[in-house]
């Protein structure tokens, strides 16, 4: 395989890529073409034309690397034992209609299963963060991401809008987390959530249900920041199965773990 360095700069190219198409859609205010995928859950044509972007740049610097991608390349339940891409073109397409500007895309490489390298951009805002497995994480201007916080500042999370059977076992934990941090903040895009917490504006990131292409390169950049990404209970490599995220300083994951066994939610009732 490619050095993971060459890796982390291609994922940084593809971001680059898909945040140019991003941004020029909406300075043209084309028809969006939205389509909905289920409940609060959307693809517009600005999506496609994100990942055919992103898809474009990974075929030509590493045509050898599978792709997940999530407009075109179905689901999976993890990254296997090869190499493999995972894409979201538009992470927040909700706001993207909306003309929230708290808009992702994010293009994370797993190996074995795990996150290896990737970056995730902000194109409305012009940030950009990428890494690579013992290289680091760092901003757009090189300034090395250090995750921050005892675990009672500020922490960002995600409602289980989509899949309802999720709300019970989260509300638990949000209920008890809300009287033990500064505050809580909800905006919609997991890899933003993740990258915002890697460089420690906020002390951690927890939501439930999330796709492997949420989650692939915005906790890369948490690892490598010297944070702790594991599922709700615990586990470090079952986060990328099931989507159940508690990512942030190694002293929030501490209580945030603590808190979530307490409430009984670590894993889902069968």
């Amino acid at each position: 395989m490619r050095p993971l360095a060459e890796l982390r700069d291609l994922a940084v190219r593809a971001v680059e890529a898909a945040g140019e198409v991003v941004t020029g859609w909406r300075e043209r205010d084309s028809a969006l073409e939205t389509q909905s995928k289920g409940r609060g859950d959307y693809v517009t044509a600005a999506d496609r034309a994100a990942e055919a972007a992103v898809l474009e740049v990974l075929a030509a610097g590493a045509p050898e690397i599978g792709v997940l991608a999530e407009e075109s390349a179905g689901t999976a339940e993890d990254g296997g034992s090869g190499p493999l891409w995972a894409v979201d073109p538009i992470d927040g397409t909700t706001n993207f209609l909306r003309g929230f500007p708290v808009v992702g895309v994010s293009v994370g490489l797993l190996v074995d299963g795990l996150p290896a390298a990737g970056a995730v951009a902000a194109p409305f805002t012009g940030d950009l963060w990428c890494g690579a497995r013992g290289l680091g994480a760092h901003d757009r201007r090189g300034r090395r991401l250090q995750v921050a916080g005892d675990g009672s500042g500020v922490v960002a999370t995600g409602f289980p809008f989509r899949r309802l059977e999720n709300r019970d076992r989260y509300l638990r934990v949000f209920e008890a987390a809300f009287p033990e941090v500064e505050d809580l903040r909800r905006a919609g895009a997991a890899s933003l959530d993740l990258a915002y917490s890697a460089q420690g504006a906020f002390d951690g990131y927890f939501e439930l249900g999330l796709s492997l292409w949420d989650v692939a390169a915005g906790s890369l950049l948490v690892l490598e920041a010297g944070g702790v990404v594991t599922d709700w209970a615990g586990d470090p490599r079952g986060v990328y199965r099931s989507g159940d995220v508690l990512a942030g300083s190694p002293a929030w994951h501490e209580r945030m773990l603590d808190i979530v066994r307490r409430a009984g939610s670590a894993r889902a009732v069968i």
